[in-house]
């Protein structure tokens, strides 16, 4: 192999998910362990590894999920490695020990097929600017792998009494176990978020992690007008 070429060559897998580069999931399949992972993400695999997209026993879990026409979501079985990439944003791997996330579902990348996921509305925004925000909600003991444009920070909202506030377009996933609540500020739209005069934040309190990105790109975020 090229010098120049060698340190981006695979190397073999240490854990069930894994970063290759940044930008790219690495999966190590075996018989009997399937694996939920975003439509069109796969860039490459070795081995023997199938696919089947919107499979049917989904469609009704994730009736909610993005349009609402099917959930993006494709089942991969076999055995080999599997590389999974969305559009070169940072993927973030997390293991979940007997634990639950909440997850924007645009920022959600593949997941242990085992674990108990739906789709659910967050309580308490429906009343802010006229609308309701569905996340998937995955609990159980696995892997998930997110995206995130760009490296996102994790906060930790466990070190005091204060209410930690995250613009919704920036959000990616959160500790179920958290209280939500939304807030308006007419003070701060110049300073957060893209709103003019008004700025809308969601806070969170409790024991728990809310993990943000640096983007507010809010193309194809899980809302629906309530």
């Amino acid at each position: 192999m090229n010098e120049k070429l060698a340190g981006f060559a695979p190397t073999p897998p240490a854990a069930r998910m894994e970063n290759h580069g940044s930008a790219m999931l690495k999966v190590a399949m075996t018989t009997g362990q399937d694996l939920y992972a975003r439509t069109g993400s796969m860039v490459a695999y070795e081995g023997f590894v199938s696919y089947e997209p919107n499979p049917p026993a989904l469609r009704h879990q994730a009736k909610e999920w993005l349009t609402g026409e099917g959930a993006p979501v494709m089942r991969c079985s076999g055995d080999g490695l599997l590389y999974l990439a969305d559009y070169g944003a940072d993927v973030v791997v997390v293991h979940l020990n007997d634990d639950a996330l909440s997850v924007n579902g645009s920022n959600l990348l593949a997941f242990d097929a085992h674990l108990d996921w739906g789709v659910e509305r967050v309580k308490g925004l429906a009343k802010f600017a006229g609308q309701g925000m569905f996340n998937v909600r995955i609990s159980g003991t696995g892997w998930v792998a997110l995206t995130s444009r760009g490296t996102p920070v994790v906060v930790d909202c466990g070190r005091g009494d204060d209410e930690t506030y995250v613009d919704p377009d920036a959000l990616v996933a959160w500790s179920p176990v958290l209280k939500v609540k939304g807030k308006r500020s007419f003070k701060a739209g110049s300073l957060i978020g893209r709103g003019s005069g008004e700025a809308y934040q969601m806070a969170f309190s409790g024991q728990g992690i809310v993990v943000v990105q640096p983007s507010e790109d809010s193309s194809d975020r899980l809302r629906v007008r309530g």
